[in-house]
């Protein structure tokens, strides 16, 4: 196959780089087209490819999970970094180690999908304004918190108005707070209401909110 034939190729489906012979596996123009069609045809691309920034950078812009086959020195590059996380969260987790303490992108991630909380140092999992912005946008990442805010009264309400079902996760006491058990039925309704404490489970304005949801 020539050069010209492929290219038309891996612009309509940058997988087929997967299929390509060695020698396009390391030619920039191929890669760039197939990377800027799906980021994450990266993966077959050669390893000198994956440490040039051009290349990372359109794959990233395309789909962020290509951060996870970029070469290791990229990982360690905050601006490549903070466009994969500032794209969809989760790609937190291949950041480099170093990375994952930093607060600015953490607290990126953190804000686009709670539950990249799991994938921050540990060191930050201690830090309440991360926990807090995490369970605002997905409860259930109360699961990846220190456990030293399990008592924490508004991460547990923040918590469960985002995912009712996170009123799983809480800490006992909580599971008999009314307002905290009213606003996890009134965003998960049964789903929520079973994993209150039985004192409050047949509460007449629990019960009528968890057949509104």
């Amino acid at each position: 196959m020539e050069k010209k034939e492929l290219l038309k190729i891996v612009k309509e489906d940058g997988w087929a780089l997967d299929d390509a012979e060695n020698k396009f596996k390391k030619d920039k123009d191929i890669v760039l087209a197939a990377v800027t069609q799906n980021g994450t045809a990266l993966e077959y691309a050669d390893k000198s490819l994956k440490k040039d920034k051009k290349i990372v950078i359109a794959a990233i812009k395309s789909d962020a999970d290509a951060l996870e086959f970029a070469d290791a020195s990229l990982k360690k590059d905050k601006e490549i970094v903070m466009m994969a996380v500032k794209a969809k969260g989760m790609p937190l987790q291949y950041a480099d180690a170093s990375l994952k303490k930093d607060k600015e992108i953490v607290l990126t991630a953190v804000r686009l999908n709670g539950t990249a909380l799991e994938y921050a140092d540990n060191s930050l999992k201690k830090d309440r304004q991360i926990v807090l912005e995490a369970v605002k946008t997905n409860g259930n990442a109360l699961d990846y918190m220190d456990k030293s805010f399990k008592k924490d009264r508004e991460i547990t309400l923040s918590a469960v108005k985002s995912v009712g079902r996170s009123l799983e996760y809480v800490d006992a006491s909580f599971k008999k707070d009314k307002e905290i058990v009213l606003e996890a039925v009134k965003q998960a309704g049964d789903d929520a209401l079973e994993f209150a404490d039985k004192s409050l489970r047949k509460d007449k304005d629990i019960v009528k909110a968890s057949k509104q949801k």
